[in-house]
């Protein structure tokens, strides 16, 4: 089981290495100091709120000591001091009211420039980590162009390999046909296979064709040449003569000669 164990994390932590991009993991940690700061500056709101409404009770319960210290005066002054002991009595308590009150006001004003100054700090902190974020990144981009170009370059990323590898059975098909056209034609010319085509001729059949060919163009150059110098018609019929038995012989060449025959006496 333990082994089970390890070979799991180790093809697991093989697969997220594969899946993780660095790029998208500086974003997430950005995002996260973000919503971080978010959450004290809310908390620095929260406590300049609180200490703004023990300012308003303190100026309540002020304002309440300040009118029953004159209730006390005029009673004093009416002859009334059993009412003005009274109000110097409630008085005493609102000052009670009034010191514990401004002890919290200390209190949550220290708090809030504690939290204030931390918001600095980690404002200066994010604003921090997101230039280095985008210079990473910047940077790690141009390192995987890179790279990326130099296996396309050398031939190993898999989009070329796949590229390399159709060019080199597209030169090894069309260099295997070429080598099987040139046996056929070896063979055909050899004699080894027939043409079924009847296209194909023999070598004897082919060297009368080329001398054949060669008198029909010496005896076409010969009379062009009688034509050009006004020969005359002996001269025509010479050369119209010569093309006969250039004819004639042509044929003999092409036709085998009669065997003699023997009479026997």
């Amino acid at each position: 089981m333990k082994r089970m164990g390890m070979i799991f994390r180790a093809k697991a932590n093989k697969a997220l290495d594969r899946a993780e991009d660095p790029r998208e993991t500086l974003d997430y940690s950005y995002q996260k100091q973000l919503e971080l700061l978010q959450k004290v500056r809310r908390g620095v709101a929260d406590v300049a709120t609180s200490r703004k409404r023990l300012e308003l009770q303190l100026n309540q319960l002020q304002s309440q000591s300040g009118k029953l210290e004159d209730q006390g005066r005029k009673a004093l002054a009416l002859g009334r001091e059993d009412l003005a002991r009274e109000a110097l009595s409630r008085r005493a308590a609102l000052q009670q009211q009034v010191t514990d009150l401004e002890t919290q006001h200390a209190t949550l004003q220290g708090e809030e420039e504690k939290l204030t100054l931390a918001a600095q700090r980690l404002q200066a902190k994010v604003d921090a980590f997101r230039t280095k974020k985008e210079t990473i990144k910047a940077t790690y981009t141009a390192a995987q162009a890179q790279t990326r170009i130099g296996e396309a370059f050398s031939g190993i990323s898999e989009e070329m390999g796949d590229v390399g590898l159709a060019i080199q059975r597209a030169e090894d098909k069309t260099a295997q046909l070429q080598a099987r056209a040139g046996a056929i034609d070896e063979l055909l010319a050899s004699g080894a296979l027939d043409d079924q085509s009847g296209m194909h001729k023999d070598d004897i059949q082919a060297e009368l064709d080329r001398l054949s060919g060669g008198t029909d163009v010496e005896l076409e150059l010969q009379r062009m040449k009688a034509e050009l110098a006004g020969g005359s018609t002996s001269d025509r019929q010479a050369i119209e003569g010569g093309q006969e038995e250039g004819q004639a012989s042509s044929q003999s060449q092409q036709q085998p000669q009669d065997t003699p025959r023997f009479d026997k006496q």
